[in-house]
């Protein structure tokens, strides 16, 4: 009866958030779990295959949520927390909202995604099958700490959950870590040739975990990933079992894996990452997808992920909070040749991490390759973005505290495009924003 009254007040909390306007991701799993602590573990046995965790500093929203579009259009049923809520009040939301008003669950799979911080929390309640983790990046310095620190949690959780099945960047020379002495199964996914130019990144884990010497890199492809060797212990990038060649990105993102081809009409290099550990984990678990290449033709990426939202002329909202995701996002900007006005925001809540130091290791300067009409800075971090431009002399055309105002001031510019790259409690009022000025131009054109 506890499970059924857990299920029964986070499904009524649920949508008494909707009403409300909330979107109502976590607050019903904490209800849930102070009525029946251990729901989760009781749902869990009704999973009939396996489950699969995503975890990872990058991307790893967008790959879990692609497994649940593989997964679904193959005809299973599946649990996922499509929205991103990755701690253990979101898992129980996501559990709690599949399951029947009689408390009862049919599910095939559950893909869920998981905050690396978080692991021993929620492998406490549900032993994953498979782990996917796409990266490790430092990220949220004053909430993660280190690298090291983060990597020993995640550690502790594989152990606790008897070993799970690891699917592992191989590029990625701290994550692949995992794999070295791991005693369960290990698979890894690269990408399997130099793409971009080789520029002067910056590569946060260019010291090799094992014995601390500076790695090289045959090439590389942005911050610390691609082929690399430590000359200290000989330690080097795994042998690849699912990896990308043939790549081209002029015009999308193409590739191939194991003689197939696919092709990706989203922005964003990164996203071969995405889609390379999507395609591991499904091979792992051995299902057959009919046509990869019209999953990621129908796959509509989440909010703030290169996300495109027409005022006249597209503006693209992204999602970006360390110097990985912003130095990428930089880089998508720059691929487009169109002229553009790009506006950054940054906040510092406890959300989005307090220390704000790593705005520094973020290669602005780039921009200046972009085709740049015009620079806004917004948010709570707006002057502290305005004096890092300054030190990389480039000129900021206006800061505001609402970025309302930056995007139209935007909007009656004679650029072709423009960017809007924020962190994480930048992201849904700006997009509310985005959405409610296209509403009101399409009352407008009426």
């Amino acid at each position: 009866m506890r499970r059924i009254f857990a299920i029964w007040a986070a499904k009524l909390s649920a949508i008494a958030g909707i009403i409300l306007g909330k979107k109502a991701s976590s607050g019903p799993g904490a209800i849930a779990l102070k009525i029946c602590p251990d729901l989760i573990k009781q749902l869990k046995k009704d999973i009939k295959y396996d489950v699969i965790v995503t975890c990872g500093t990058n991307g790893k929203t967008t790959t879990n949520n692609l497994l649940y579009a593989a997964l679904t259009k193959s005809g299973y049923k599946v649990v996922c927390n499509k929205v991103g809520a990755n701690m253990l009040t979101g898992v129980a939301t996501a559990f709690a909202m599949e399951c029947s008003w009689l408390g009862r669950l049919k599910a095939d799979y559950a893909c869920l995604e998981v905050d690396e911080a978080y692991t021993i929390k929620v492998f406490n309640h549900i032993n994953p099958d498979v782990v996917v983790v796409t990266n490790l990046f430092r990220d949220q310095l004053d909430r993660y700490g280190e690298i090291e620190t983060t990597m020993d949690i995640m550690k502790k959780a594989f152990e606790n959950a008897d070993y799970p099945c690891l699917v592992l960047n191989g590029d990625d020379p701290v994550s692949s870590g995992f794999g070295r002495n791991y005693k369960g199964k290990t698979f890894y996914y690269g990408i399997g040739e130099k793409v971009l130019p080789q520029t002067d990144d910056t590569k946060e884990g260019r010291f090799c975990m094992s014995c601390g010497t500076e790695q090289t890199y045959n090439y590389y492809h942005y911050s610390q990933l691609g082929d690399w060797l430590c000359p200290g212990c000989g330690v080097k990038r795994p042998s690849i079992d699912f990896e990308a060649k043939n790549v081209d990105i002029a015009d999308g993102l193409k590739f191939s894996v194991d003689g197939k081809q696919f092709q990706l009409n989203y922005r964003g290099f990164y996203n071969i990452y995405n889609v390379l550990a999507v395609y591991s984990a499904i091979n792992c678990i051995d299902i057959k997808i009919k046509s990869f290449n019209a999953l990621l033709e129908d796959y509509k990426p989440q909010i703030g992920r290169m996300e495109e939202i027409n005022l006249g002329k597209p503006f693209i909202l992204n999602l970006a909070k360390n110097p990985a995701g912003f130095n990428q996002a930089i880089s998508t900007v720059i691929q487009d040749s169109r002229r553009k006005d790009v506006i950054i925001a940054v906040n510092d809540k406890p959300s989005d991490g307090m220390d704000v130091s790593w705005l520094w290791d973020v290669n602005f300067e780039e921009l200046e390759k972009s085709n740049l009409n015009t620079l806004s800075t917004s948010g709570m971090r707006r002057y502290d973005l305005a004096l890092r431009f300054k030190y990389t002399d480039v000129k900021v055309d206006k800061i505001t505290d609402n970025i309302k105002d930056a995007i139209l001031a935007c909007r009656k510019t004679d650029a072709e495009v423009c960017y809007v790259l924020v962190n994480y409690t930048m992201l849904f009022s700006t997009e509310n924003i985005l959405l409610d000025l296209q509403k009101e131009q399409g009352r407008d054109d009426a």
